[in-house]
């Protein structure tokens, strides 16, 4: 997997607009590498303690992620940082202490315009109890993907209306029978069988 490590003063090419000076003490009072990678399926980012053999924090961001995205998507991993830096290995990845942490780097970015409003209004609901990833989260999941780029066609499975049809990688095909509290369920038209789809997954839409 191609890396390519990022120096501080580009940093801000890839975080809103002015939250950059927010986010440079970070690096500043502690000796961080970050690096960007490409696209990762399993994870947006990734934190990893200092060893003998590499005495710095190290953090990895995915690329691909919109400016949204990649703030909340590094401070998270931030929070991983400081939560080593206060209790080590000795407490849980997604314990009570991260929690906190996350709490106290992420509340200080809302009420001044980084996000837009669904986006802002979606990341405090989601801070009553943060999970591992914002993949977890449906309703911050859906605001941050408005603003991704995709490709043509592309969509969420909450988002095809009842009766439309979709395709998944590799080229099955299926109609949206109905909409439940975060699945649908739909039928795979080669088959007919019923399967059940979390509605965040994304898909590629298909005229009738």
């Amino acid at each position: 997997m191609k890396k390519q490590e990022t120096s501080l003063g580009l940093l801000a090419d890839f975080l809103p607009e002015r939250s950059f000076e927010m986010v440079a003490p970070f690096f500043r009072d502690h000796k961080v590498h970050l690096t960007l990678t490409q696209e990762r399926k399993s994870v947006l980012g990734d934190y990893r303690n200092p060893t003998p053999d590499y005495p710095h924090h190290r953090i990895s961001i995915n690329i691909n992620l919109n400016k949204y995205n990649f703030l909340i998507t590094l401070l998270h991993e931030l929070a991983h940082m400081l939560t080593y830096v206060h209790f080590q290995n000795n407490v849980p990845p997604h314990g009570k202490e991260w929690k906190t942490q996350f709490r106290h780097i992420l509340v200080p970015f809302m009420g001044k315009r980084f996000f837009p409003a669904d986006v802002e209004a979606a990341v405090l609901a989601y801070l009553r109890n943060p999970a591992a990833s914002t993949c977890t989260d449906p309703r911050l999941y859906k605001a941050l993907y408005r603003y991704d780029e995709r490709k043509p066609g592309y969509t969420l499975v909450d988002d095809i209306k009842p009766n439309g049809l979709f395709e998944i990688e590799g080229g099955r095909r299926f109609q949206k029978v109905e909409s439940l509290r975060t699945r649908s369920r739909c039928k795979e038209l080669a088959t007919g069988r019923m399967y059940f789809f979390q509605g965040i997954v994304e898909v590629r839409s298909v005229r009738k």
